[in-house]
């Protein structure tokens, strides 16, 4: 990811990066998820298109899945159809940073 966002090159006001998913959540409308761009610069924050030497399969999040180690296991989107680069998430959703926060009620990274 390091590299991609450096290809990328945010503006200053750049503070997350949105994830859209090709899938829908549960409760319908797009999955999403906002991650910290400080994120994206850690050595194991990664896009995977293959595992074990393979193509990633469809069962694992295939075309892309974010993998951000740093990031609770629910935060790692499969199936990565699209990438954003914002300031705030306020505009997206419920504006509480992903789609399992919209939906279940607690804000990025209240204590669940």
């Amino acid at each position: 990811m390091a590299d991609l966002l450096a290809l990328a090159t945010p503006t200053p006001e750049a503070a997350w990066v949105v994830f859209y998913s090709l899938a829908e959540g549960p409760e319908g409308g797009r999955y999403y998820d906002c991650h910290p761009i400080a994120n994206m610069s850690h050595p194991t924050t990664v896009l995977a298109y293959e595992m074990n030497g393979q193509p990633l399969s469809e069962t694992y999040g295939a075309p892309l899945r974010l993998r951000d180690e740093i990031e609770l296991g629910f935060k790692q989107v499969k199936w990565v159809a699209a990438i954003e680069l914002v300031a705030s998430f306020e505009h997206l959703g419920a504006g509480q940073g992903g789609y399992n926060e919209d939906q279940e009620f607690y804000g990025y990274r209240a204590p669940i």
